[in-house]
This record gives structure tokens, C-alpha cells and sequence, in this order.
């Protein structure tokens, strides 16, 4: 626009008139549209007053935006904190109501039910013990004493939230939720889940810095530019000087001052990465969502971050890499081995009479047959359940044998010895003591076995040497040798197919010895000589899906170890079928190993053999325990599943703990970091790709965020050092962070993980959150941006051919080039918030300079790649050589 005619326009020019103030009357008014004929200084003054508030009123805005935003934003991650710890304590267990077993969750036991109670679980509910066997309760959680209370007829109360730490048994529930102890105890206790976690104080330091430096630069622009404008070297566009001692009027120096300030606070808006809180709010909220519906419930958020970083995970085998769906598929009684032996009528009375006895009697499961004929119910561990079902198929009638006879004394199943025992009281006071366990140990503690006619034959080969005196008996010693051979290999075998192999054994006991009710808690069941009656080996088949899985974590540098308690046949076999173990390559000694072997070595020996253990068969929890701490002794990242109690010191040794949602115990889940709702192991490496993913997403972000910042700052500080203004002001750069920023935060926090991520190395625990690669793709494209819009800023009006117009319009022009090159994107701020940002529409030519301005990048990005990094941090880098210079 000419100047004259806008001048005309305003009453600026053409015409000397000046208007009396007195006689504008009522438009007086500041806020009224002053006439074209109206002075200058009513003119700048009702300017001031109708387009003053935009500055400091976008600000204001922008300030409640992302106040509201974080807000929402906690608010819900609250909320969803609130909604995983309901899932969490949501616990589905069962409860004998009307004589049957049903599966209740926590919240629906009522007054009245019928609990049962095993090792590991905590208890639910206020209550009073019915019946049980060596039942012992750690109720430290409530009285605060570490004392293990063991629970009788004497002393039956059990408070809900104690855990169950030996034997098993039954409760009768008396008090629920609010009502029970703990319930009063928890009712003025709040969880506070608010933990910030390490990404988030690493990303906070590094906030903090920036922060730092920006207000540095701020300061010392301000320093700079107050000193320009005093001494009179800060020119307006026209190039008239805007301060002159004695003749700049002290509001107009007022103003100036003040316009200073406002460039200062820009430069600290330009520093401060205002997006990065919220970017990592969004992108943990949005995974942990998503986490649920990849069937993990994460319970600390660092868990998150973590477990992208892992090197290696130590898995159980049942239930994590198989089914946990058992069956007995082979069996070995009386000699004769045959495929799940069904039909026992080729086997003697007695035989099926001591095998179902101790089938029904020493477990912890219970069978439901139905009075209307229905499909029998079995329940009970998955082992319990595939026995107490191969025992019905023998011909067991559950009740019938459970009511023949009453159980005098039980030592409960435990990982440890690997067995569990029970006495028992016939009608005719015959005592008979059963045990069921690991073949191989129940097999070491027999001297005999039963015949399949009902015979007992001799089987322990020590006393067969005795034999040996009676020449007569030297056929016979051979055959025994080559019996103790046939079990001993039967057991190989079935370990070779994959099958857990359980063995079934009895002693008779003299009545006369039964220690009186009072003494039977210290009573210990004999352990030695012992009646083989049979060997059932279990299948539990791997999961559909986990050799790929196991695949995809090789692939990615994790490295799977199988931590079980099974015989390392059985452990091996299931091994090679997963994918852990490679049956086509030669497989060293130290690979595969047991769990006595691997514990009496020495710490160092430890350490020394951890890597290269692929699979420890017959490991106890305090061997799981010894190689995750060797492991991470060793810099290795660890993950470790678990679902027992006795796995809680490993899971909370490692890196990251994984309890089974399914079958892991309460003590299990509490230990750990996250809970695997599906028992799956493909599940655990859908966490291993989340972790990954959210400490990428942030990243890229954080890279995406400081190319921003660091261009802005640097055109902003060289422009306001050198011409006393700055291109970018406070309310652009507040729009760009609020929009540009939160849109990035948004499309980087919901990108889905990939198997990408998994073709990458976890990341090191010392590896920078910034990385070479990204600052060098921060330099080159701040480089350029800096280098172009720096141009542009000072050589502008000449590039862009607006030398002839007006120089207040073309400073604008050419500050809206520089801003919507910046931000190409922003398109609706440029054409519609003209006003408030302090731009002007863009003719086609300048939109289309800025758009191949904008395209250079792509191609800028792919030559940038080609650019060597070193791989070691630039800040050890760096530091490295200043050492070097100053020891010369």
C-alpha cells in the first residue's frame, strides 16, 4: 500500500486541519473508532488500547491451555492408575459353596464361604480355620513381628491379608472387605502411585539444563540489547533511532524498555522445551492402556523403561513356555509301562487299591461329581488336576476314599525337596504313610517296589550286595541291577518326550509310633524305605506361538534362559521344542546345567559360567535367585518370570519382575513389576517391544523438540544481538510449542510398537538419552534452518523483492516468511491469527518458496545419515580429549 494513501486514510496526510479535542464529544471515549481525521497520538493510543491485549492475552491463554491439558492429562492417568490397581486386586480364586468348588472373584466372598487355603496364597478374608495340616500363616504384615504363627483348633483365627507360608487347609469366612482387620487398617491408608521414574528424572535433568542455558542467553540478550537501545544504536524500520538522551519522551523510553524484556522472554519461551512433560505423560499413559490389552498389567511405571532395556530373561517353563494344561500320557506301575494306563484290570486289587489311596489322599485338589451323573469337576493345580484325573479313570471314587480313611499328619508339596507326604488312619488303624514328588528322588528313598501281581519285589541295589554273600543268589542280583536300570531309564525316557515325571511310593507305619495330636505339628514323615507303586509322566505342551517369540527375542539380543524345577531331560526337551536350546548345534557342558551344581560354586565361578546357561533343570528359588544376581553382576539387564512364593527374591532382585497373573501366588505378584494376565510368554516379549517402543518414541521426540528449540534460539539471539528485534516472537513460539509440540507428542506417544524395535540392541544402562546419531541429525537440520532463515532475515527484502514497499509492511512480510518457512505447517496461524501472531498474509509465489524451502529437509535428512558418528558419547568424547590435553 502507499504510504500517502494510507496516511490520507488515517487523516495522517493531504490536510492540515487539526480537530479540536473538545469538540469530539462522546467519541472522546478511548475505546471508540477514532475518525480519519484524528491525530497521531490518539490514533497510536487507541491502537494500543484495541491490539495490546493480544500479546500478553495470548500468553495468558496459552498458559490455561497447557495448565488444563496437564491437568486432564494427570487427571486420567490417575484414574487409570485407580482402574489397574482394581484389576490388580481383583483376584479370582475358589470357594466351596453347596459341596461344590467355584471360581469367585475377591470381591463376591460373602459370611459363610468355605475357603481353601495353600502355600503362597493370602488370605482373602477375616476367618476361622476349619481344618488344616501344618498350616502356617506370616501375619508380619499385620502384627509386625517376622513370625511365622502356626494355626490349629487352638489358635484358628486367620486375618485377611496374612499370607499362607506352609501346610494347607480350610477356612470359614466371617468378615469381608471393610470389616475385616486389614480391611480397617487399609481404610486411612492411600497408595501413592505418583513415582517418577528414571527416564522421567533423565528427561528432567535434561529439561533443566536447557532451561538453564536459555535463561543465560536471555539474560545476556538482555544485557546486550539494553545497552543497544540506550546508547542509541537500535534504529526503527524507517532506520530513525528509537531512544535520542533528551528528546525520547520517558513512556516512549518506557516502552522500549519494556518491548526489550519482552524479546528476553522469548528467547527463554524459544529454550524451554514446554512439550517434553507432556510427551512423555501421554506416551507412558498410552502404552501402559495398550499394555493391558497385550494382557500386562504394569504396577510401577519404570518397569516400562526397563524392560526395553533388557538383555536376557529367565523364564519358568509351566505355565510361561508350555500350556499348563497336564495330562498323564505314559505311566510305569507294576512293572509294566503303557500308555496312560487306563484300564487296571490286568492289575492287582492291592496295587490300585495303595495307588488311588494315595492319589485321593495326598493332594490338595478336590473332585465334584454331581449327584445328577454330570460331567465330574476336577480342581486343583494343573498337576493335581492331571493326576486326580488319571486317578478316576483307574476307578476312583474321590469321597468314598477320602471318608475310608483320615489324614493324622501332611508335609505339603514345596519346591524345595521337590515332594509331599501324608499319613493316614485305615478303619482297621493301619497307618500308611504316601509320598509324591520328582521321579528320581522318590525313586533314590525306595528299597522296594509292587509287582503287577501284588508282590513286593527288592529293589535297592545296596542290599542286593549283601545277597551277594549266598552264591545261590547271583541271578537274582543281576536281575535286580537291571530292574533299578529299567526305572531309572523309564524315567529318561519319559524326561526325553518332554514329560514331567512324578513318582507314587508308600510306607507301612506302626500305629504304636504315631506321636499323640498335640506333638504331630514337629512329627516328620519317614522318607526311607520306601514302596515304589508308580511313574506317570505328565505332558504339558509348549505354547502355540513361543518358539517364534523365543525367535524374535534371540533376534533382538535378548537372550532366553529356562529357570525350572523339572528334570533337565524333561527341561531339555522342552528346551529344543521352544527354541532355546539349538538341537542341531553341539551344545557345551556349561549350557545346560542343574541347580546343586551350579549353587556350590563359588561366586566367581558363578559369574564366570552365568552367560553361558541356557537351561538349569531341578533349581530351587535360591538358585533362580543366585544366577540373576550373577547375571546382572555381569552387566546384564534381567528379566525374570515367576509365580510361586519362593520366587519373590528373584523377582525383586531383577530388573525387571514378571509374576503370572493365572498361577502366580500374591506373594509373586507383589514382588513384581508387572503381572503377565495370560501366563503367556509371548506376552513378556510384547513387553519387551512396548519398552522399546516408548523409549524411542521419546527419542524421536526429544530429537524432533531440540531441532525447534535450538534453531529458534539461535536465529532469535543472532537476530536480536544484531538488529535489536527478533524475528520469532513470544506468541508464535508459545503457539508453535502449544500446537506443533503437542501434535508431535501426540502422533510419537500412540505409534505402535513394530518388530523393527526388536532387530535393534537393548539399550545400554549408561547409553545417553541423547545419542550421537541424534545430535548429528539435530545439527544438520538446525544447521540449516539456521543458515536459510538467518538469510532470509537479514537479506530478506531484497530476496524477496520488497525494497519498494512500504518498510514497516515489508518488515512484516518478511518476518512471516521467516516464521511460516519455520513452521510450514502452521498454516491456519499464518492465514487466520494474523493479528495476534503479528503476521500478514502471503502471496502464491512466497507460500511456494517456503514449501521448497521446507522439501530441502527430506533430502537433507538421507545425505545427514551418511555422516559417521562415533560410537562412543559425544560427552565422554569430549571429556576424553580435554584429559588428554591437559596431562600434556
Amino acid at each position: 500500500m502507499d504510504p500517502m494513501r494510507r496516511d490520507e486514510e488515517y487523516g495522517l496526510g493531504g490536510s492540515s486541519e487539526i480537530v479540536d479535542a473538545d469538540k469530539i464529544g462522546a467519541e472522546d471515549d478511548a475505546f471508540a473508532i477514532p475518525p480519519k481525521n484524528a491525530p497521531t497520538e490518539r490514533l497510536r493510543r487507541w491502537r494500543g488500547l484495541s491490539e495490546g491485549w493480544y500479546d500478553g492475552g495470548s500468553i495468558a491463554f496459552a498458559v490455561i491451555l497447557v495448565i488444563l491439558v496437564t491437568a486432564i492429562s494427570d487427571y486420567k492417568q490417575s484414574l487409570q492408575f485407580q482402574h489397574l490397581n482394581e484389576e490388580k486386586r481383583n483376584i479370582h480364586l475358589e470357594v466351596i459353596r453347596g459341596g461344590r468348588r467355584i471360581e469367585v472373584s475377591i470381591y463376591d466372598i460373602v459370611v459363610g464361604d468355605i475357603l481353601p487355603l495353600k502355600i503362597g496364597d493370602q488370605v482373602p478374608a477375616d476367618g476361622i480355620l476349619v481344618s488344616g495340616l501344618s498350616l502356617a500363616i506370616d501375619e508380619s504384615s499385620m502384627t509386625g513381628e517376622a513370625k511365622i504363627v502356626h494355626k490349629d483348633q487352638k489358635a484358628p483365627f486367620l486375618m485377611s491379608g496374612c499370607k499362607v507360608s506352609d501346610g494347607y487347609g480350610t477356612m470359614l469366612v466371617t468378615a469381608v472387605g471393610i470389616n475385616t482387620e486389614w480391611g480397617l487398617l487399609m481404610a486411612n491408608i492411600s497408595e501413592d502411585n505418583g513415582e517418577e521414574t528414571p527416564l522421567q528424572v533423565r528427561l528432567n535433568g535434561l529439561a533443566t539444563l536447557i532451561g538453564t542455558v536459555g535463561l543465560s542467553v536471555a539474560v545476556a540478550v538482555l544485557v546486550v540489547l539494553m545497552s543497544r537501545y540506550f546508547t542509541g544504536h537500535t534504529k526503527n524500520p524507517d532506520g530513525t533511532i528509537q531512544f535520542l538522551k533528551g528528546q525520547t519522551s520517558a513512556s516512549a523510553a518506557f516502552d522500549g524498555a519494556v518491548k526489550i524484556l519482552t524479546i528476553a522472554v522469548t528467547i527463554v519461551v524459544v529454550a524451554v522445551p514446554e512439550g517434553l512433560p507432556l510427551a512423555v505423560t501421554l506416551t507412558l499413559a498410552y502404552s501402559m492402556r495398550k499394555m493391558m490389552a497385550d494382557k500386562a498389567l504394569v504396577r510401577r511405571l519404570s518397569a516400562c523403561e526397563t524392560m526395553g532395556s533388557a538383555t536376557t530373561i529367565c523364564s519358568d517353563k509351566t505355565g510361561t513356555l508350555t500350556l499348563n494344561q497336564m495330562t498323564v500320557v505314559e505311566a510305569l506301575v507294576g512293572g509294566m509301562n503303557s500308555q496312560s494306563l487306563d484300564n487296571c484290570d490286568t492289575l492287582s486289587k492291592s496295587l490300585v487299591s495303595l495307588l488311588i489311596e494315595g492319589i485321593a489322599q495326598n493332594t490338595t485338589g478336590n473332585v465334584f461329581e454331581p449327584e445328577d451323573g454330570g460331567i465330574v469337576e476336577v480342581t486343583g493345580s494343573p498337576t493335581e488336576k492331571a493326576i486326580l484325573s488319571w486317578g478316576i479313570k483307574l476307578g476312583m471314587k474321590f469321597d468314598l476314599v477320602r471318608k475310608s480313611s483320615s489324614i493324622l499328619h501332611a508335609v505339603p508339596f514345596n519346591s524345595e525337596k521337590k515332594r509331599g507326604g501324608v499319613a493316614i488312619n485305615l478303619a482297621d488303624s493301619t497307618v500308611h504313610v504316601h509320598w509324591k514328588g520328582a521321579a528320581e528322588l522318590i525313586l533314590a528313598a525306595c528299597t522296594r517296589w509292587i509287582d503287577i501281581d501284588g508282590s513286593i519285589q527288592m529293589l535297592n541295589p545296596e542290599k542286593a550286595c549283601l545277597i551277594l554273600l549266598i552264591p545261590s543268589t547271583n541271578i537274582w542280583l543281576t536281575s535286580l541291577i537291571i530292574q533299578v536300570d529299567e526305572f531309572k531309564k523309564s524315567i529318561e525316557i519319559m524326561a526325553a518326550k518332554s514329560l514331567r515325571c512324578v513318582a507314587f511310593a508308600y510306607k507301612m507305619y506302626d500305629h504304636d509310633r504315631v506321636p499323640e495330636v498335640d506333638k504331630r505339628g514337629d512329627w516328620k514323615l519317614p522318607e526311607d524305605e520306601l514302596v515304589m507303586l508308580a511313574i506317570v509322566g505328565i505332558k504339558d505342551p509348549c505354547r502355540p506361538g513361543v518358539r517364534e517369540a523365543v525367535t524374535l527375542c534371540t533376534s533382538a539380543g535378548v537372550k532366553v534362559r529356562m529357570v525350572t524345577g523339572d528334570n533337565i531331560e524333561t527341561a531339555k526337551a522342552i528346551a529344543m521344542e521352544c527354541g532355546i536350546l539349538d538341537p542341531t548345534s553341539a551344545l557345551s557342558e556349561s549350557s545346560i546345567i542343574e541347580g546343586r551344581e551350579f549353587r556350590v560354586l563359588s561366586e566367581s565361578a558363578r559369574q564366570a559360567i552365568a552367560d553361558k546357561i541356557c537351561v538349569m533343570g531341578r533349581s530351587s528359588p535360591n538358585d533362580k535367585l543366585l544366577l540373576v544376581q550373577a547375571l546382572r553382576k555381569k552387566g546384564h539387564v534381567v528379566a525374570v518370570t515367576g509365580d510361586g512364593t519362593n520366587d519373590a527374591p528373584a523377582l525383586h532382585e531383577a530388573d525387571i519382575g514378571l509374576s503370572m497373573g493365572i498361577q502366580g501366588t500374591e506373594v509373586a505378584k507383589e514382588s513384581s513389576d508387572i503381572i503377565i494376565l495370560d501366563d503367556n510368554f509371548a506376552s513378556v516379549v510384547k513387553v519387551v517391544r512396548w519398552g522399546r517402543s516408548v523409549y524411542a518414541n521419546i527419542q524421536k521426540f526429544i530429537q524432533f523438540q531440540l531441532t525447534v528449540n535450538i534453531a529458534a534460539l539461535i536465529i532469535n539471539v543472532v537476530a536480536a544481538v544484531s538488529t535489536g528485534d527478533v524475528p520469532l516472537n513470544a506468541v508464535q513460539l508459545l503457539w508453535v510449542n502449544l500446537i506443533m509440540d503437542t501434535l508431535g507428542a501426540l502422533a510419537l506417544a500412540t505409534e505402535p510398537p513394530t518388530n523393527e524395535l526388536m532387530k535393534r540392541s537393548p539399550v545400554g544402562r549408561r547409553e545417553p538419552l541423547v545419542t550421537n546419531i541424534m545430535w548429528r541429525n539435530i545439527i544438520v537440520q538446525a544447521l540449516y534452518q539456521v543458515g536459510i532463515l538467518l538469510i532470509f532475515n537479514f537479506a530478506g527484502k531484497n530476496i524477496l523483492h520488497l525494497l519498494k514497499d512500504d518498510p514497516a509492511h515489508a518488515e512484516k512480510v518478511k518476518t512471516t516468511f521467516v516464521f511460516n518457512t519455520f513452521v510450514f505447517c502452521q498454516v491456519l496461524i499464518i492465514e487466520f491469527l494474523g493479528k495476534f501472531t503479528s503476521t500478514v498474509r502471503l502471496n502464491w509465489k512466497l507460500w511456494l518458496v517456503s514449501i521448497v524451502i521446507a522439501l530441502v529437509s527430506w533430502p537433507l535428512a538421507v545425505i545427514g545419515k551418511l555422516i559417521p558418528v562415533p560410537e562412543i558419547p559425544l560427552a565422554v568424547y569430549f571429556s576424553s580429549i580435554c584429559c588428554s590435553r591437559r596431562s600434556q
